[in-house]
């Protein structure tokens, strides 16, 4: 009699768990972790943002916002506790895909998010791991506001560039950079952001009230374009006229570029 009770109450234990749905696998059973019904994936912080240079010459360079895998893993932890989200790897063609699922507990089942990865020079297979969840957790809306930061041109007389030795006509700086503060309008996208050197000096400002700036003209450069211009004994009037400009003022960056790389081609007026 007593071993027909225990069964009948395996039996009601058994039905019971069923109605409460599938069971995650190693989650606990508490219904406070899991996909928010708003799906609202909260703004990156400041701190939580980096520099990168992308671009840099003799007249200043170029940065990119990005955040790294250990953010993305601390806001999945913040937003859906530890337990309830995971990831997956897998090979597609050759290439390596992340997958970051979150558990639903409206639906009671996990929700995912994929994407694919490019390798890094240093070490392929992990760069494609990392580069693979972090575009994934972009799809989940992680970091995505990065998407309207502004362009960012920091101009050489706000950095410290040197030419590399072993290869003419590049350049590279010491310096590093961090976001001081940053702000976002109602549709998430960036509308204030102040950069900053190591050293604390702000590189770049922009504002709600205030143009992004642009790069600055090139004046303290123009005394080489001079100097080439006397060389070769090209007027400056030709120069201007070959770009469609009226005078050095509308000279940006790309064009004195062009110019002053035409002008050092040429041989030295009176040369044989």
């Amino acid at each position: 009699m007593q071993r027909t009770t225990d069964i009948k109450e395996e039996l009601s234990k058994r039905a019971d768990r069923k109605k409460e749905g599938p069971a995650r696998p190693d989650q606990p059973s508490s219904r406070d972790t899991g996909l928010r019904e708003d799906g609202a994936i909260r703004l990156l912080r400041a701190d939580e943002i980096e520099c990168r240079v992308s671009t840099i010459n003799v007249y200043g360079l170029r940065l990119l916002l990005y955040k790294d895998a250990r953010v993305d893993q601390k806001i999945l932890d913040e937003m859906f506790s530890p337990f309830g989200w995971q990831r997956t790897h897998q090979e597609i063609d050759g290439k390596l895909y992340c997958t970051v699922s979150v558990w639903d507990d409206t639906r009671q089942q996990w929700i995912s998010k994929q994407d694919v990865g490019t390798a890094s020079y240093s070490d392929k297979e992990k760069g494609q791991a990392s580069d693979s969840f972090k575009r994934a957790c972009f799809n989940w809306g992680i970091g995505r506001e990065l998407y309207t930061a502004p362009d960012i041109w920091v101009p050489a007389s706000r950095v410290h560039i040197r030419e590399n030795k072993d290869k003419k006509g590049h350049y590279t700086t010491s310096d590093h950079f961090s976001v001081q503060s940053i702000t976002y309008n109602e549709r998430k996208e960036v509308s204030a952001l102040i950069v900053t050197d190591q050293d604390g000096k702000t590189v770049f400002q922009m504002g709600q009230r205030q143009r992004a700036p642009q790069p600055e003209n090139t004046d303290p450069y123009l005394g080489l374009l001079h100097h080439e211009l006397e060389r070769t004994g090209i007027s400056l009037g030709s120069v201007l006229e070959r770009f469609g400009i009226q005078d050095e003022s509308q000279m940006t960056p790309d064009i004195y570029s062009k110019a002053l790389n035409g002008l050092m081609k040429t041989k030295t007026k009176g040369a044989a």
